[in-house]
């Protein structure tokens, strides 16, 4: 097939194979993602703390910020902490909000450690839609546990990832080790 592509001159061949997703063309063109004036139904990160903590998969609600394990995680545990306010850029947020959003991030490390042993963290956030943010409309810090040799072909080739429990089963795990 590389060769009937090279003759054609659609494409060159070279040792890469290609795995094409398609279906994410409509993610990264933005199509249902909200926008910075979007705040409320449109906006999940406005609409999860409406809904019951377990429905929500909700961990953990302070004042200004909570914790939700993420949809689609990287790892299991994969947590973000969102500000309640709809607001895009870390630079808007009020002093508050972001010592806020910095405790609940420090609180959600000591609590998976202290439920899985996570052995490290990938943390952070991607400001603007251009820099990876899946909905850069609401700004949400990753908590992202890590363990040795923890991530492997799975998701690259086969396009699954592996979890070891059910999203229900880890948030109440979490919730009842919030402390």
């Amino acid at each position: 097939m590389n060769e009937q592509l090279h003759q054609d001159g659609v494409g060159v061949p070279d040792e890469f194979e290609r795995l094409w997703t398609p279906h994410r063309l409509d993610y990264i063109r933005g199509h249902n993602k909200p926008t910075d004036s979007d705040a409320g139904q449109h906006c999940p990160f406005c609409r999860i703390p409406t809904l019951e903590d377990g429905e929500g998969l909700v961990v953990h609600r302070d004042e200004l910020a909570y914790v939700v394990l993420n949809l689609y995680p990287y790892s299991p545990g994969h947590l973000m902490v969102c500000p309640y306010r709809h607001v895009a850029d870390y630079a808007d947020l009020t002093p508050d909000e972001a010592g806020e959003i910095a405790d609940l991030t420090q609180r959600a490390m000591r609590t998976i450690r202290n439920v899985s042993g996570a052995h490290g963290f990938n943390i952070g956030m991607n400001q603007g839609s251009v820099a990876g943010a899946g909905i850069a409309a609401h700004l949400h810090q990753h908590v992202v546990p890590r363990w040795a040799g923890d991530q492997n072909f799975m998701p690259i080739i086969g396009r699954t990832r592996t979890l070891p429990e059910l999203m229900a089963d880890t948030r109440d795990l979490l919730a009842d080790a919030w402390a």
